[in-house]
């Protein structure tokens, strides 16, 4: 079976929201180490290993594109995809908007993505795998709606609607 891909472009509040969160967590250690004491405690030494840390967490979860085979929707990340079954889709929409007011509920609000557990008047509540907001598709299931933003959001419907052998 055939798989059709998408990249996952970056919105210009995407990349800028990644780098100045980047240079923030690189920063601070930085910082700390220039007035490091003496003898230093274990909280100090994990205020210098935490900024890192978080950076490196946030760039696995990234996403680098979408892949659809058959009834499969893959959200590729650096090393390792999510699954997402298709199988009960019951609307599939392009809705630049859809994120529009939206507050985290739990997740990552930009650094490398706005990925996770969001709400808002429009959608409810809802799981974002987005990097543009202007090219959200509207995935809705029974009991849940997804969000995400391929490169070419129509051509992502039109691929969700093409029949599988």
């Amino acid at each position: 079976m055939q798989s059709i891909r998408f990249t996952a472009p970056w919105s210009r509040q995407l990349k800028w929201l990644t780098a100045l969160v980047a240079l923030l967590l690189l920063a601070l250690p930085s910082i700390l180490l220039s007035r490091a004491p003496e003898t230093a405690s274990a909280l100090f030494a994990v205020s210098i290993w935490l900024p890192p840390t978080i950076l490196a967490l946030g760039a696995l979860f990234a996403i680098r594109g979408y892949e659809i085979e058959g009834q499969m929707l893959r959200i590729l990340r650096p090393g390792w995809k999510t699954r997402i079954d298709l199988k009960d889709l019951q609307s599939a929409e392009v809705k630049p908007e859809a994120m529009r007011g939206s507050v985290r509920i739990f997740g990552n609000g930009g650094l490398f993505g706005f990925i996770g557990l969001f709400r808002n008047s429009t959608l409810g509540r809802y799981r974002a795998f987005a990097t543009d907001s202007a090219n959200c598709v509207v995935l809705r299931f029974p009991v849940h709606t997804l969000v995400v933003t391929p490169d070419r959001p129509e051509q992502f419907i039109a691929a969700l609607n093409t029949p599988t052998p």
